[in-house]
């Protein structure tokens, strides 16, 4: 009997399900907690708990993460240094402060305008390299030739050692900007891919596991391991993916929309007829607009481990996710004993970092570039929790909030807070760690906010349902703006919303939340077994998906039955005739789609293969197509029985 093996490492837990190949049912499941800087203890534990016996039989692992996108979400990623060539444009900003503007560039028939500056980018890159940990390369029209693009890397890495992305590896889609905005994320994204991949391979190496290693892509389709290294960003919004396409194989379901609570955020998707609703535009990923195909998703910062905090009496919650009161009692043996004692700080020095269920303790990664005031307060945060009031006393001088910003930005410090986990805790709905921890800091936010605990920790649930109940429907209701759907929400006319299609809840305590979810909205609110695992369900039941986009066009429009250029993902070719460079073009989508179902463990009858040809032509044109687009799409599918 084989098995196949699905692993989803979130922002607070790492899920994993054992499903039987014979007839696609569950066998086993386990959830275990994400660990940091280093995933691999995380993964392990959570190995750890499935039957040994299953896992002597893994022929196949697949993984998703949300790890990725959390990171853009809360602003801590990477630094990244980027390098634009050609005639970019100037209008908008860049996710970065370290950009060079470089000679060079091709026009749309892909002719080189200008040679590559590549003594600009040498001296930019040493100067450079100490303060970034990866480089993103842009160069104009490197889709219509990637040579510029290709140079610059292959220089990049031989002088500096660090990995460097072309824009052109990551979209065949014209626009600059955008490819450049998808080029910088995806360098931002390989340090923490590479980690979270060399995690599972370790693991599965350590345990004599020989399995075919895949990844889940945005799209809900799955990618080579080795394909997910080299173009993270692709893989950016695997978690919730693997959450729609879990969501539909738990509950049987062909169409529905899904809402997955996690520790960081909630993700809202939907599945139509089996197939994912996907943008029409590229994955807008924490403001930024890239080139990467990706499901259609509304995502709001609440999630169980997102910061509740107050101020002047207003109950705030998130952006950040914090480690839960009741998690960081369990972790840190004196923990309770620091937060009865931290004194409750005066009403007019509170902020999002100045709370009295604030603390804040080392992460575990390297300190890169910080400041001097930076220093001071990293050199008093050691492995056990530490309050403002502490920090304070260390330093002996005032500390701005700004400063702990900074280090958690960095990530090199962890804060600690009340959330909506903890309200649970106290509610006695969920009760997975200290339950003291999470009362004793609802006793003190609640104070402040003249609430009694259980008046305060039911607001925190009804916020975080309300929440997801206005990003729902704003989801499901394109165009309509938040303040027209949250005056019904808040009952502000005699009516409510009722959805046509039913909702799925994924997520650890979601059960929790449907009560509130059916006062804010009338709909068939589904919760599946083994909703707590659905990403990792959905980690194995991707399809294995790929799209090649040719382009094919003569080379002048002034000699039109002779001379035609090819453009595919990472060449450009040139033929005598049309019907020849059609016939390349047809084979060479073919071998890539070919290629990559291979890397995907798929060939033969698991792949079809369809071919699209669009040409176009002006009226009375009597030659060859002026413009050939072929889509050749491939489709894999692992045969599961039952």
């Amino acid at each position: 009997m084989h098995y196949s093996l699905g692993i989803d490492a979130g922002g607070t837990y790492t899920d994993a399900v054992l499903v039987r190949d014979s007839d696609g049912k569950i066998a086993d499941s386990n959830k275990a907690l994400t660990t940091y800087p280093d995933p691999l203890a995380g993964i392990k534990k959570v190995i750890d708990g499935l039957n040994p016996e299953y896992l002597k039989n893994i022929k196949l692992v697949s993984v998703s993460t949300t790890l990725s996108t959390n990171t853009i979400l809360e602003g801590n990623g990477f630094p990244v240094a980027l390098i634009l060539i050609g005639d970019h444009p100037l209008e908008k900003e860049f996710p970065t402060g370290h950009v060079l503007f470089a000679g060079g560039g091709h026009n749309h028939n892909g002719e080189e305008i200008s040679p590559l500056d590549l003594k600009a980018i040498e001296k930019f890159a040493l100067s450079v390299k100490d303060k970034v940990s990866a480089f993103a390369i842009s160069s104009y029209f490197s889709t219509r030739n990637p040579e510029h693009e290709l140079k610059a890397r292959d220089c990049i890495m031989k002088l500096t050692g660090l990995p460097a992305v072309c824009g052109h590896e990551l979209s065949q889609e014209l626009g600059a900007y955008e490819r450049s905005v998808t080029a910088f994320l995806n360098a931002q994204l390989i340090p923490i891919t590479r980690q979270f991949v060399k995690s599972i391979i370790a693991d599965m190496t350590e345990r004599g596991i020989n399995a075919r290693l895949l990844m889940l892509k945005c799209d809900g389709s799955v990618i080579g391991i080795k394909d997910a290294l080299q173009r993270p960003i692709e893989t950016i919004f695997s978690g919730p993916a693997a959450s729609l396409v879990g969501a539909s194989y738990l509950s049987g379901l062909q169409t529905c929309a899904v809402v997955d609570v996690g520790g960081t955020s909630t993700d809202i998707s939907s599945i139509y007829m089996g197939v994912p609703d996907l943008s029409d535009d590229g994955a807008i990923v924490g403001g930024w607009k890239t080139r990467v195909r990706a499901i259609r998703m509304e995502t709001t910062a609440t999630g169980g481990d997102s910061h509740v905090w107050t101020v002047d009496r207003g109950l705030h919650l998130g952006p950040r996710r914090v480690m839960p009161l009741a998690v960081a009692a369990a972790q840190y043996q004196d923990f309770l004993n620091t937060l009865k004692r931290t004194p409750i700080p005066a009403r007019e020095d509170l902020g999002e970092n100045i709370q009295p269920t604030k603390f804040f303790v080392r992460s575990g990664y390297t300190a890169g570039e910080i400041s001097k005031v930076e220093s001071e307060v990293l050199g008093v945060i050691g492995d056990e929790p530490v309050s403002v009031n502490d920090i304070k006393t260390l330093i002996r001088k005032d500390l701005h909030p700004q400063t702990l910003d900074s280090l958690i930005k960095k990530r090199l410090i962890q804060a600690i807070g009340f959330t909506p986990t903890d309200a649970l805790h106290v509610l006695g709905e969920y009760t997975a760690w200290n339950e003291e921890a999470s009362r004793i800091g609802a006793e003190r936010l609640a104070r402040l906010m003249r609430m009694t605990p259980h008046e305060f920790c039911t607001s925190v649930k009804k916020k975080v349902a309300r929440n997801m109940s206005l990003h729902l429907l704003s989801y499901i209701l394109q165009g309509v703006p938040h303040t027209a759907i949250e005056q019904i929400l808040d009952g502000n006319y005699q009516a409510k919303f009722k959805l046509g299609v039913p909702v799925v809840l994924l997520g650890g305590p979601v059960r929790s939340h449907r009560k509130e979810l059916e006062e804010f909205i009338d709909a068939e609110i589904i919760v599946p077994e083994h909703a707590e695992v659905g990403n990792a369900a959905g980690a194995l039941a991707g399809k294995g998906i790929k799209r090649v986009e040719i382009l094919i066009r003569p080379a002048s429009l002034m000699s039109p039955e002779k001379d035609f250029l090819v453009f595919a993902p990472g060449s450009r070719q040139r033929f005598d005739v049309y019907t020849e460079a059609l016939n390349v073009a047809t084979e060479l989508g073919k071998k890539l789609v070919e290629d990559y179902m291979k890397e995907c463990g798929l060939s033969g009858d698991q792949v079809e293969i369809s071919i699209e040809k669009k040409t176009i032509s002006p009226e009375g044109w009597n030659h060859p197509p002026m413009e050939t687009n072929l889509l050749v799409m491939g489709i894999g599918m692992r045969r599961l029985h039952g």
